[in-house]
């Protein structure tokens, strides 16, 4: 269901908000015998960012060592080739992480492939491209697009954080980007593990009016110890952000380095 509002909303284009166009999937990857390939993304993998896990694994009779791994995806800018040293046998599964490059919205993310640097038992190596399951892929895809489609027509922007007592405030303003004129309403902030983040809203930012601005009041939500060593992204706050009658779109909201100080010194105050 998420993912199809953030299709949606990705796509939209009902009023004249620039949405991108994907062009459609290009031809399929050749199965490579012996070797299958799937894109994961763990919990650790979202807090590093622009990062997914290739799983590969040897269903071949032969062992096998992979020296390289790259993500190749229309939907991404390419990066280079990571350098590895993994080997396999058969029936063995590895989880390799790979960075993925920058999303191209007039592009669709799959089919997508892994390409393998592959030294076989007697040296040979070889370079392959191996097809990927890449359902995480789609929806990294999906998500990056719905929220920069968004962001075209309002960006977010918090100027600064500061301490108040046992909570750090600051304000979220809301600046119309576009052409695009219909309303924009920050319908929600979703605080984390470790801090309770508070706004007055549902809020606006109607017709006609070129910014919003909205009070914000973050607190701490635990102070166990088990939270703090284990929350993997403490910075996280997720914003609803709705194009007039578009479905609400998540996008990140942005804190620099001098407001995640601030929220991580409130950790000594308020516990």
């Amino acid at each position: 269901m998420v993912l199809a509002v953030l299709l949606c909303a990705a796509c939209s284009d009902a009023a004249g908000t620039s949405a991108p166009v994907t062009s459609p999937a290009g031809p399929s990857v050749a199965a490579v015998p012996g070797i299958e390939a799937e894109v994961r993304q763990w919990r650790t993998d979202e807090a590093v960012g622009g990062q997914v896990q290739v799983t590969v694994t040897d269903t071949g009779t032969e062992p096998f060592t992979v020296t390289s791994v790259a993500l190749e995806s229309p939907g991404f800018a390419p990066l280079p080739d990571r350098p590895v040293d993994v080997a396999f046998a058969p029936g063995r599964t590895v989880d390799v992480p790979v960075r993925y490059g920058d999303v191209d919205c007039g592009e669709a993310a799959e089919p997508a492939a892994a390409r393998l640097t592959v030294v076989r038992p007697d040296g040979r190596a070889e370079q392959l491209r191996v097809p990927l399951s890449a359902t995480v892929l789609t929806r990294i895809h999906s998500e990056e697009c719905a929220a920069r489609t968004v962001l075209a027509v309002a960006g977010v922007d918090v100027p600064g954080l500061a301490p108040d007592g046992d909570a750090v405030t600051g304000t979220l303003t809301l600046t119309r980007a576009g052409d695009d004129d219909r309303p924009v309403t920050v319908t929600r902030l979703q605080g984390n593990v470790h801090y309770a983040a508070a706004a007055d809203l549902p809020r606006t930012l109607g017709a006609g009016e070129s910014t919003l601005e909205v009070g914000l009041r973050f607190t701490m939500a635990r102070c166990d110890p088990h939270a703090l060593a284990e929350a993997k992204q403490p910075y996280l706050f997720l914003l609803g952000l709705q194009v007039g009658d578009d479905e609400e779109v998540p996008v990140d909201l942005p804190l620099d380095q001098a407001d995640r100080d601030q929220l991580a010194a409130l950790v000594d105050r308020g516990c």
